[in-house]
């Protein structure tokens, strides 16, 4: 019995497990998988899942390229549980483990297709220069009353005193409190997964929150925001609401991010790279910064994946227009805290909450870690307010799409064959909304063209 293996079946002993699903996050990032029963699962060998589920669209659909990507035997891949990605399921009426895994193809090689491997990859660019990076997610998300009818607009719950929000109360403690039920249960279900997450406050929107994690290691923290997602939902659920994590739910309030705080350490001191002993940037922060300008307007898919993504990335709505950096400020997409050297950070502002976590990941560290390589050289710091600048992005999923991989080094790092097959899913959801005649054509064109 191998290490791996014995540590897994000491932890679904130890928890009385019954039932496990086993689990691999797709394209959109959400969980495709089974349920085993827990005695069969270290009986039954690897288990394995068609390596098609990795490329559906967020509607469940193929897109035109699909054989093109996989196999045209429909194969399946091979699927092996990482035991560091281990987790009840604190919701499951039985006791439920949850297990990530990672996703190889029949010849024993990483697949990839896997988002999760895209983030190794990245990683392992690092760690072969004998760094670590370490990143802290903010995560936003929106709690709405049950909608049953898409063609309805969606509307904040009521909370405990039985009234809608209708106020913009950014900070406010009394706001959190109206979903007090709510947050007790999102933090115990976070406990019992043992989600690294610190502090909650309310955002700009109605009913709008924001959970910070600890900083920590980049794979534990896109696994542990893949979980909170999953967690939210349920908690959500329980108390009769929905909990989205669309990036522009509301068409009057802000949109919802998943910021991402990235600072770059020696693996084997824990020294901070990003800055000297009296607090001065380096050259490799410098160029790490020059990198995330360079190559975000390429990358934006990564962090803007849906067509409702572009709705958020949009003048004088709180997000991220153009590629400007700046020290404490917050109208800029890369914002540089004030702190001391060793917490010496950059905030990449662009990606919206709707992002996979671990493609949003791989996307901000592989612009770093090329800006360093190629010894990039950032602008200056911008002064004043970034929004007032031209708009440096794309403003939809198409364009966006257009710009990816366009650069060999991009295309290197991530692979031809997932660009491709990113791309061709992206495209896809693109066209099927595109096909929808929205109420704005009915009520402005339908008589007045």
């Amino acid at each position: 019995m191998s290490t791996d293996t014995q540590v897994i079946q000491d932890w679904l002993r130890q928890h009385q497990i019954s039932e496990v699903e086993v689990l691999v996050p797709d394209m959109t990032g959400n969980a495709r998988g089974k349920f085993v029963p827990a005695h069969q699962f270290l009986t039954m060998g690897e288990p394995k899942l068609p390596e098609s589920i990795l490329v559906q669209s967020v509607t469940g659909e193929y897109c035109e390229e699909h054989w093109e990507l996989v196999e045209p035997t429909d194969a399946d891949m091979v699927l092996q549980p990482d035991p560091a990605a281990m987790r009840v399921v604190p919701w499951a009426r039985e006791p439920t483990a949850q297990i990530i895994h990672d996703c190889y193809n029949n010849r024993g090689e990483l697949h990839p297709l896997s988002t999760r491997n895209v983030l190794r990859k990245v990683l392992d660019l690092y760690a072969a220069e004998g760094l670590k990076p370490v990143v802290a997610p903010e995560v936003e998300f929106y709690l709405v009353a049950r909608n049953l009818d898409p063609d309805y607009v969606l509307e904040p719950p009521s909370g405990r005193s039985g009234r809608r929000e209708t106020s913009r109360l950014s900070y406010s403690i009394d706001a959190v409190a109206e979903f007090e039920d709510f947050v007790e249960d999102m933090y115990d279900y976070a406990e019992a997964q043992e989600l690294q997450v610190d502090t909650l406050i309310h955002e700009n929107g109605a009913a709008q929150m924001e959970i910070n994690f600890l900083h920590g290691d980049a794979m534990s923290l896109a696994d542990q925001v893949f979980t909170f997602k999953r967690t939210v939902r349920e908690t959500a659920h329980k108390h009769g609401v929905y909990a989205t994590f669309m990036a522009k739910p509301m068409q009057n309030d802000a949109g919802s991010a998943l910021h991402i705080h990235q600072s770059m350490v020696r693996a084997d001191t824990g020294e901070n790279i990003f800055a000297d002993k009296n607090g001065k940037h380096t050259d490799a922060f410098l160029s790490y910064i020059a990198g995330l300008q360079h190559y975000t307007p390429e990358l934006i898919a990564f962090y803007a994946p849906n067509v409702n993504s572009y709705r958020r990335l949009a003048p004088d709505i709180a997000a991220p227009i153009n590629v400007n950096w700046g020290v404490g400020n917050r109208t800029t997409a890369f914002r540089v805290p004030e702190s001391g050297p060793a917490a010496t950070r950059v905030e990449n502002r662009f990606p919206g909450a709707d992002a996979n976590p671990y493609l949003a990941f791989a996307a901000t560290l592989a612009s770093g870690f090329l800006g360093m390589q190629r010894k990039l050289q950032p602008t200056a710091p911008h002064q004043g307010t970034a929004n007032e600048d031209e708009v440096e992005v794309a403003r939809t999923l198409e364009e966006g799409l257009r710009s990816l991989g366009s650069s060999p080094e991009v295309r290197e790092v991530f692979g031809a064959l997932f660009l491709k097959a990113f791309a061709a899913v992206k495209r896809d959801e693109f066209e099927e909304f595109n096909r929808v005649i929205s109420s704005w054509e009915r009520e402005h064109l339908l008589l007045q063209v």
